[in-house]
């Protein structure tokens, strides 16, 4: 029996952390709010809480689970380098709705899915989010809903779609802007934008100059 906790009410918040922090220790997953939508998690380096992560969304290993982190320096140890603008576009932009996908840390044992050697990484700007990350570590979070349904925005939604695959519920509300996240792949030679999303293209462009579409 999954369970819920209000994030609104300060004695609620502080349980569901440290009720969340110690099921993703143990390789289960949790519901949890970012400043997009929210997120189904897991510790990123539990391979069995990422694998329930995907039966869980009814998505296949094609589609590898990107990884939200607490800090830089998390973000860092993930990671091969920033590259030539990684670091600019982290300044700018984190925490908030950016994900940077970069080279994979060759050293890490972990398995979100068929990455090809690269990691989707984003800090996001939600309070309650960036508490958890910073007692769990990095998390592989995608978001809360069935494969091919909409993403959840509230907590009810993640539950009436997740269900009792999911150990526990942050509820913290609405979500604010459920505007997804922009996706910036900085492992090619010119940097390409492989969604479009919170982080408009014209203020990507400001830092890195010259950068590709998909359109």
């Amino acid at each position: 029996m999954s369970r819920r906790y209000d994030c609104a009410d300060p004695t609620e918040r502080a349980a569901g952390l440290a009720d969340a922090t110690s099921v993703v220790r143990r390789g289960e997953l949790v519901v949890l709010p970012t400043d997009t939508v929210y997120g189904i998690g897991a510790d990123a380096f539990s391979h069995s809480g990422v694998t329930a992560l995907l039966e869980a969304k009814g998505r296949g290993r094609d589609m590898p689970v990107p990884v939200l982190v607490g800090t830089v320096r998390a973000a860092n140890a993930l990671v091969e380098g920033l590259g030539t603008y990684g670091q600019d576009l982290v300044d700018a932009f984190w925490p908030g709705p950016l994900t940077l996908i970069l080279r994979a840390n060759r050293s890490l044992s972990w398995d979100l899915g068929d990455t090809k050697g690269t990691v989707a990484v984003r800090m996001p700007l939600h309070s309650l989010a960036l508490e958890l990350l910073k007692e769990t570590g990095p998390m592989a979070v995608s978001s809360a809903n069935r494969s091919g349904s909409a993403p959840a925005t509230t907590a009810e939604e993640a539950e009436e779609q997740l269900g009792d695959s999911v150990s526990l519920y942050l509820d913290d509300g609405p979500c604010k802007d459920n505007v997804p996240s922009t996706i910036l792949d900085l492992t090619t030679a010119v940097p390409r934008v492989l969604r479009k999303g919170g982080v408009p293209v014209d203020k990507l462009r400001g830092i890195v100059g010259y950068l590709a579409t998909e359109d």
